[in-house]
């Protein structure tokens, strides 16, 4: 299989860039398999849209129109994956009434593939997380923390393997240090690995022994620290590892209209998203296969 290049719009509305002489619209006529990946990041127990009057993000936001957006996308392309980098608890009334039930179950309605876990998701403490499990219809991919003398041992899986239009897309999951950022008394004996060589690892996994033609990492490390510019974050993780093709990240709530595209350790590029907080907007990513397995993509944020 030829290693994929990843060729993305200059701009939300931009058209494809040009090839060799071939616009890249061509080629995407041309492409036998087309998935789409939508994904969402600390949304933080918003369930409801903002008040008209909000200074900020009026009017926005809001399960129920994500439910619309979603459903409308995925009757364009039923080859479509819900995805969440993580904070899913903590920040509105809905979490200290309900602790993450309605959360979860609206999440389940909405039909989301797989999350990972972000540090407020254990804000009710680890038997807090596990109680609500029952009401997550979705896998939970967590590949750095090891859960094996806590009562998430064998519920949380490292990865997941989707097939979509016998396309095979492998989704792990990243979390951040949990020392220093959460009470020990919340995540108990969870041990936390480090995430560059279990991303490796993963990588390696998914792509060699799963055979997946596309690898994605959801990832609650953050985006990128200024004021650190060496910590690990999303940025950083990819160009310290090879074979992830997109990271959807959370953790910083920062706002990426369109992918940021960065190079791996091996030169090759890695599309990098995250769509802010709250529930604002939905990312979206469509990746086009040649008949060779090839991929261009386009991505954009959409607001809800």
């Amino acid at each position: 299989m030829k290693r994929r290049n990843f060729i993305q719009k200059s701009s939300a509305g931009a058209a494809f860039l040009t090839l060799g002489g071939l616009s890249l619209e061509s080629f995407a006529k041309k492409t036998s398999k087309h998935i789409t990946i939508l994904h969402t990041n600390d949304v933080h127990s918003h369930i409801d849209p903002f008040p008209e009057d909000h200074y900020k993000t009026p009017n926005q936001g809001g399960v129920a129109r994500r439910a619309t957006l979603v459903e409308n996308i995925r009757k364009e392309n039923p080859n479509t994956l819900l995805l969440d980098a993580g904070d899913i608890f903590q920040g509105t009334p809905y979490f200290n009434f309900y602790g993450g039930e309605i959360e979860f179950k609206l999440m389940s309605m909405l039909k989301y593939d797989a999350a990972t876990i972000g540090n407020h998701d254990f804000d009710n403490g680890i038997d807090g997380l596990f109680a609500q499990l029952p009401n997550a219809k979705f896998d939970f991919v967590s590949a750095n923390y090891d859960f094996k003398n806590t009562v998430l041992d064998t519920n949380i899986k490292p990865y997941k393997v989707f097939v979509k239009d016998e396309i095979k897309i492998g989704v792990f999951g990243l979390g951040i240090e949990l020392a220093g950022l959460v009470d020990p008394r919340m995540y108990k004996e969870t041990n936390y690995l480090d995430p560059v060589e279990i991303a490796q690892d993963m990588s390696r996994i998914l792509k060699e022994e799963e055979q997946c033609d596309l690898v994605i990492c959801l990832s609650h490390l953050g985006y990128y620290y200024k004021s650190a510019p060496s910590k690990i974050c999303d940025l950083n993780l990819a160009s310290k590892t090879k074979d992830i093709d997109l990271i959807i990240g959370g953790h910083t709530h920062t706002f990426l209209p369109k992918p940021t595209v960065t190079k791996n350790s091996v030169g090759e590029n890695v599309l990098v998203n995250q769509v802010g907080c709250y529930g604002i907007n939905i990312g979206r990513i469509d990746f086009y296969f040649d008949s060779d397995k090839n991929i261009t993509s386009k991505g954009k944020s959409i607001i809800v």
